[in-house]
């Protein structure tokens, strides 16, 4: 689909192993009181894909508006390698750490495709050949290149979901997070979106009720419940395991 090198493109974290992400007694509660994240800890190797799996209501998507500074901790702390996330480099840290939202929508919203996935490195301040470089590549990535002047009105859902991707990669960031990225795909276009996700190599944070899909494409899984992290692990040990699941509600 795609004849783009992501491993020359997308930021990437040169020191194997290292953490590209460290959550450390992260919490978190609604102004309605409600206790979302309650001390949880959390470290994602660069290169690393990650499944974040639990029920509604178990803390997921409260957890990724925290990797790039959606929402603001009341305790605890995010780091993006050895960057801890504040007021002073919650600007950096977004550049670095790229989400892209279940509805495609919510990051689609210019009159063409190619002028959504400029965008965001337009706001970054890239210009002239550097951002045409990185919005081909983007388009490119994603198998988007022939519709890049097309309205996003005029897309597929999958086609949708791959030029929101597309926005985010072309900020070239080191740690992409998707939420349920498989949500409402028919199979052609959830296959068409797993062989992306697989070719790129950027450290992967999936939040997902998709079982099967989050098999396919990480290798670590953790669970959530009640704020915290109950179950950490690789894919297969977690995902074999039915009566931890059944603990947790999740099929």
């Amino acid at each position: 689909m795609s004849g783009a090198d992501p491993e020359a493109s997308l930021g990437t974290t040169s020191a194997t192993g290292a953490c590209a992400v460290t959550v450390t007694g992260l919490c978190y509660s609604y102004p309605d009181g409600t206790r979302a994240l309650d001390g949880l800890d959390l470290e994602i190797a660069a290169g690393e894909r990650v499944a974040v799996l639990g029920p509604n209501g178990a803390g997921k998507s409260t957890l990724v508006l925290h990797l790039n500074g959606v929402l603001t901790a009341g305790a605890g702390e995010v780091r993006v390698g050895a960057t801890t996330l504040g007021r002073g480099t919650v600007r950096a840290i977004r550049q670095r750490v790229g989400v892209v939202f279940q509805d495609p929508d919510d990051q689609l919203f210019m009159p063409t495709v190619r002028q959504d996935v400029a965008f965001g490195p337009t706001n970054f301040g890239m210009r002239g050949d550097a951002l045409a470089e990185s919005v081909a590549f983007a388009l490119e990535a994603v198998g988007m290149s022939d519709r890049a002047d097309r309205s996003p009105t005029r897309l597929s859902l999958g086609e949708r979901r791959r030029a929101a991707l597309a926005t985010v990669l072309a900020c070239r960031p080191e740690v992409l997070v998707l939420d349920e990225p498989a949500a409402n795909l028919d199979p052609v276009a959830r296959r068409e979106l797993a062989d992306i996700l697989l070719a790129l190599p950027t450290t992967l944070v999936m939040v997902t009720h998709d079982l099967p899909y989050a098999r396919r494409i990480c290798e670590r899984a953790v669970i959530l419940d009640g704020g915290r992290i109950v179950a950490d692990g690789g894919i297969d040990e977690i995902l074999d395991d039915d009566e931890l699941l059944a603990a947790h509600r999740l099929s």
